[in-house]
């Protein structure tokens, strides 16, 4: 008797386990929350000079593959960055839905509305900004939080939106440096977002002080953030492995906080940067230090940890960039100019991520030796390099 209660106790765990497995399994399967809010299309309605009316234009798209997602909450917070005191300067936010199944509300209220599988609808931000020395605004950081609503709960989400505000004469006369053979202008923009396209940049700013045979070259961490390549280290969650890690990295390595690594684990796996960690060490002991970053692939030496760039992308882990030679190509094609993405520093290191078939490395590598872009709020992104033989 006892050995048949024991052996149904067994077989009793047994299709437990099986049965946990299975429910396990089939939940992983399911798609998670991939309602996402664009970043959309943004422009100033009114600039006065004690008045700007800042419009955004975006879309909730609900991209989870059989699921409907509620939105039951949004709010946007804004700030600004100015050349003047902000004092006396405010600001009123609105928010307005354009359901094509419902109208909004005249008190505008934001109530729950469902985003069917594979749908979107658009909403409109309006940032209403009164006060003084408004033309000394720089740009306007928008934080849109948003509710998701499903089987997984409730979700807290966020979307930045960083929108210029000033913007330079683009026929202005750049600065000019000397190097060995070329000489280098530096060319100043506005504030390089997520809404703009590099193409345009250079057509814009580049192409009116150009000449036949120059080279314009733009850096990889604003090409990063043209393709939106940052991330907020409150949406960034590290693992066991980033954790862990990133303390045996010097304190000004972008890869010595968890949220900096966990970028990195995001983007190769949490494998590959464990053997890349344990192949560097034993690298280091055998007198090859900085192997890790081989081992983990490019993006290890790329990702720019909080500060590591100008306001407000200071607060933010910015990645590198995407396709760099596809990019490199389209301007050469567009422009009739040399191409090339770099990564260059103060230390007079200069690394070419991307360059077309025309182009000098060697040239590169002597013109952009100085770091002409500069690495503080120069806001000079992209760098004209005109050869002396040519």
């Amino acid at each position: 008797m006892i050995e048949i209660f024991t052996t149904g106790i067994i077989v009793l765990t047994i299709l437990l386990s099986l049965g946990w497995l299975a429910l396990e399994l089939q939940y992983r399967s399911r798609p998670g929350n991939a309602l996402e809010l664009t970043s959309g299309e943004w422009h100033l309605a009114v600039a006065e000079p004690e008045n700007y009316l800042l419009v955004g234009e975006m879309e909730l798209c609900n991209r989870t593959k059989s699921l409907e997602i509620m939105v039951p909450e949004i709010q946007a917070e804004v700030k600004l960055l100015s050349g003047a005191s902000l004092e006396k300067v405010n600001y009123q936010t609105q928010i307005i839905p354009f359901h094509e199944d419902a109208p909004a509300r005249p008190d505008n209220y934001w109530f729950a509305y469902i985003v069917k599988v594979g749908k979107k609808t658009k909403l409109k931000i309006s940032i209403d900004i009164r006060g003084e020395n408004l033309d000394q605004l720089k740009s306007a950081w928008i934080k849109v939080n948003y509710i998701t609503y499903g089987p997984q709960g409730r979700i807290p989400k966020t979307r930045h939106i960083v929108v210029p505000l000033k913007f330079p004469d683009p026929k202005a006369t750049p600065n000019q440096r000397e190097a060995q053979n070329a000489t280098v202008f530096p060319i100043r923009t506005h504030l390089l977002t997520e809404l703009d396209d590099p193409i345009e940049i250079v057509q814009r700013y580049v192409v009116p002080h150009a000449q036949p045979g120059d080279i314009v070259t733009i850096g990889e961490t604003p090409l990063a953030l043209i393709q939106g390549r940052f991330r907020h280290p409150t949406d960034v969650k590290p693992g066991w492995v980033a954790k862990r890690i990133c303390y045996f990295f010097l304190p000004t390595s972008s890869l010595a906080t968890a949220c900096g690594m966990q970028t990195l684990v995001d983007i190769v796996g949490p494998i590959k940067v464990f053997m890349a960690f344990l192949g560097g060490a034993i690298a280091k002991l055998l007198g090859k230090p900085g192997m890790f970053y081989q081992f983990a692939g490019e993006q290890a030496r790329l990702i720019d940890d909080v500060t590591g760039t100008l306001p407000p992308y200071d607060q933010f882990i910015v990645l590198g960039p995407e396709n760099p030679q596809k990019l490199v190509e389209q301007i050469q094609k567009a422009t009739g100019l040399g191409a090339a993405i770099v990564d260059v520093n103060d230390l007079k290191a200069v690394k070419i991520l991307a360059a077309t078939s025309n182009v000098s490395t060697s040239l590169l590598e002597e013109a952009l030796r100085s770091n002409p872009a500069g690495n503080a709020d120069e806001q000079t992104p992209v760098v004209l390099i005109r050869s002396s033989s040519s």
